[in-house]
């Protein structure tokens, strides 16, 4: 089996009365499994307040760290404490080594998406142009695409479908972006899968495929072969008419009174 990188990620939210609607303290605990046969596992907790780091464990190496004074001088008080080491090892065993199996289950059936980038028309658009960045084939489900533009984050005029089952296990999706062409912008897609050790960014080339130059070669002998046959029509009707002026410019002039009689 190939390696593989697999999180399992909790969330746990805790609300404080002395908080406002607006506050909230977080702690994740994941476990990341790596190796061809996830035999490196490594167990981390993160708290956070209002999205900002406070404290993180990491079984790898063994202890606490703290991001703030408060939360360093906490992190000080449970690495000297013996029970939350045995706790934390605990928690691995359950949450991490004893799902081993599973994960290396799902790894078996595990498959890398086709990503295709392409544009479409879309006339009721508010923007003249439409890009379809679509995933094909994959497995598990869970599946993320980001648009770029220059490398920033697109939210405005992105679209999404659900992700659809094909009836063989695996899975397509697809996301569609209303956009405005300018010149020196970079568009691209990006995918974040299980099977994808690092994301995946498909640039899109608004240079023609091979289908559309084909079309434009196509387009463009039949336009040469309609002037073609227009030139050689206009020229013909200057020969004759040319030839038809000469003949009535060239005509001989008979007096009238040497008109033979009949």
């Amino acid at each position: 089996m190939n390696s593989y990188s697999f999180l399992i990620t909790l969330f746990i939210h805790l609300e404080h009365p002395v908080f406002s609607d607006e506050d909230f303290y977080q702690i994740k605990a994941c476990c990341s499994f790596n190796g061809p046969n996830f035999n490196n596992v490594e167990y981390i907790i993160r708290a956070s307040f209002n999205k900002n780091n406070m404290m993180e464990y990491n079984s790898t190496r063994g202890n606490w760290i703290g991001f703030t004074n408060y939360s360093i001088a906490d992190s000080h008080y449970w690495n000297t404490d013996p029970l939350d080491a045995l706790e934390k090892a605990m928690q691995k065993k359950l949450l991490c080594n004893d799902n081993i199996q599973v994960i290396q289950t799902i790894g078996n059936l595990s498959t890398t998406p086709t990503i295709r980038l392409k544009s479409v028309k879309h006339p009721y658009g508010r923007h003249p142009a439409m890009l379809v960045c679509s995933a094909y084939n994959f497995y598990p489900k869970q599946i993320q695409l980001t648009w770029l533009r220059n490398d920033q984050d697109v939210t405005e005029g992105v679209s999404y479908t659900d992700v659809i089952p094909d009836g063989k296990l695996y899975y397509q999706f697809h996301s569609h972006l209303e956009y405005t062409p300018t010149s020196g912008d970079k568009i691209s897609c990006m995918v974040k899968h299980f099977t994808l050790f690092e994301p995946r960014v498909i640039v899109w080339n608004d240079s023609f495929t091979e289908e559309e130059k084909t079309q434009i070669v196509v387009g463009l002998g039949a336009l040469m072969l309609g002037l073609v046959m227009l030139t050689s029509g206009f020229i013909y009707y200057k020969k004759m008419s040319a030839l038809y002026n000469s003949i009535c410019q060239g005509r001989a002039v008979i007096p009238v009174d040497v008109i033979p009689e009949f």
